[in-house]
């Protein structure tokens, strides 16, 4: 039985940011459960995605492993009942599914803001911390480049990517329109990870805001504050500028909500103050809009507002579709070329043992002339002889016919026998 190319996906589309926050995974967790499947199946080519839209594993491996990886998720999270969350996942167990799947998601057809640039990042530190563990082999390696390839021809030959509508630039377009009627909008940023960063660029947008920037490490905050012109505050400080902030941006990690509300009612709300929660896990509790005057977004219910821009993406996604069937075709004709090397070699090896045994039984009295010229005629027969069964091969291979040429030949030269004998 051969590897199959497999995923396992809990994404925006099929599950609430409720049930997505308790699946997300970190840093830390990714690598944890990355050596746990290494250990527990010894799999060797893996990739671990989490995202505030997306947790999603993709492996290689003759047996469908979804059940065990969620539980193994399970077990890395502390949920004892993990299994109650398997209706959210999305299983792929065919081999070109999985991989187209792993194209889109790259693209970003599959984000929630169409063609949101972030996810490209992503992906490349999700193979990263794979291929640090050694946990990337040929197919994987092969794969991810070619993907890295896909995303440079989708930039440069469509208009899939052109303007910015990504998930924070839909935050600040959000932001624009509430705050329209709003002279000089307070905003307050809390959190200046790869998302509150690109809300911070983005504020450019919005030109007469009076914008505030803090962070758990003050270095990286005054650094970005300085680059953009913002005002920079210690995080211990936040609670006090949430109260004279319009609105309050917040991005940061936590595995509890950080704005409360409890804290949200010790406010002061003379018109409105609006939240705008993009962390996953929640660092909002919901329950903030129960106080007069508080709006809460999250990122389930932030839609793009850069109408334009999302219609240009849109129409050029049969494009991007093209170049990813192109490129996934590249990369079939390369992985069945793979799947015939073995084969090939197996013959090689069985011929070179009949070439080396024939001219050892006859050759016993030869001078050294004689033998290097025999030597360089039986090599070039071994040449011709090998040459017609390899084109077969490749040529069975483009036909999805491998399987059954591989068979014959194994069979016509009892390559196994000869492999065993050798070994």
């Amino acid at each position: 039985m051969q590897n199959k190319f497999r995923a396992l996906s809990l994404s925006h589309k099929s599950a609430p940011v409720e049930i997505r926050e308790v699946i997300a995974l970190d840093e830390g967790s990714i690598h944890s459960l990355l050596v746990k499947m290494k250990d527990f199946f010894s799999i060797s080519d893996t990739l671990i995605l989490s995202t505030c839209n997306r947790t999603e594993v993709y492996y290689s491996h003759e047996l469908d492993l979804s059940t065990e990886i969620i539980k193994l998720i399970g077990l890395e999270k502390g949920l004892p009942n993990v299994v109650d969350y398997l209706e959210y996942f999305k299983i792929f167990n065919n081999d070109r599914e999985g991989i187209d799947h792993l194209f889109k998601v790259s693209m970003g057809l599959e984000a929630q803001v169409v063609g949101d640039m972030q996810i490209s990042n992503q992906v490349k530190r999700a193979y990263q911390a794979s291929a640090d563990l050694d946990m990337a082999g040929p197919f994987l390696h092969r794969l991810m480049h070619t993907v890295f390839f896909t995303n440079k021809r989708v930039v440069q030959e469509t208009a899939f990517r052109d303007g910015a509508a990504s998930m924070s630039y839909a935050a600040v377009e959000l932001i624009e329109e509430l705050t329209s009627n709003t002279y000089q909008p307070r905003i307050l940023l809390i959190g200046v990870g790869e998302i509150g960063e690109d809300v911070a660029k983005n504020m450019v947008h919005i030109p007469e805001a009076k914008v505030t920037i803090t962070n758990r490490t003050f270095e990286r905050a005054e650094a970005l504050a300085q680059e953009l012109g913002f005002e920079v505050i210690p995080f211990e400080d936040c609670i006090e500028a949430m109260k004279e902030a319009d609105v309050i941006v917040s991005s940061i990690m936590k595995s509890e909500p950080f704005i409360t509300k409890a804290l949200v009612k010790q406010m002061e709300i003379p018109s409105y103050k609006l939240f705008i929660d993009l962390s996953v896990p929640r660092s909002v509790e919901t329950s903030i809009e129960g106080v007069p005057g508080a709006i809460l977004y999250n990122v389930d219910n932030i839609r793009s507002k850069a109408s334009a821009t999302l219609e240009k993406r849109l129409a050029a996604i049969p494009e991007v579709e093209n170049i990813i069937g192109q490129s996934i075709d590249d990369f079939y004709n390369w992985k069945k070329e793979m799947m015939v090397s073995p084969t090939i070699n197996k013959l090689k090896n069985a011929l070179e043992q009949i070439r080396q045994e024939e001219m050892e039984r006859f050759l016993k009295n030869a001078d050294q002339s004689q033998i290097a010229v025999i030597d360089k005629i039986t090599k070039s027969m071994m040449q011709k002889i090998l040459k017609v069964p390899v084109v077969q091969l490749r040529a069975a291979c483009q036909k999805d016919e491998a399987d059954k040429m591989i068979d014959i030949i194994s069979d016509l030269f009892d390559l196994e026998k000869v492999n065993e004998k050798k070994s």
